[in-house]
């Protein structure tokens, strides 16, 4: 599936993933590819990227909201920083 991480100052991320793990305002949850619609807001906290199933990337995120339609997750947050 293909991630984008956006912020209004500019693309963090984007390309192809084997998942995402996201700090939802509800919990934490974790996309996968072929994952249903769907539309959810997100807290302050850590994005983990899953870049396959052994390589993965961490980002400290503030508040923002993800989309997942049609195996493209779109993550738009107010900043984003790599640890």
């Amino acid at each position: 599936m293909v991630l984008e991480i956006l912020t209004p100052e500019q693309k963090i991320f984007s390309g192809d993933v084997y998942g995402v793990q996201l700090p939802g305002i509800g919990g934490s949850f974790e996309v996968l590819d072929k994952h249903a619609p769907m539309v959810s807001a997100l807290k302050e906290g850590q994005l983990k990227i899953l870049k396959d199933k052994s390589e993965t990337a961490v980002y400290t995120i503030k508040s923002g909201f993800i989309e997942v339609l049609n195996n493209k997750v779109t993550v738009l947050v107010e900043g984003a920083v790599e640890k």
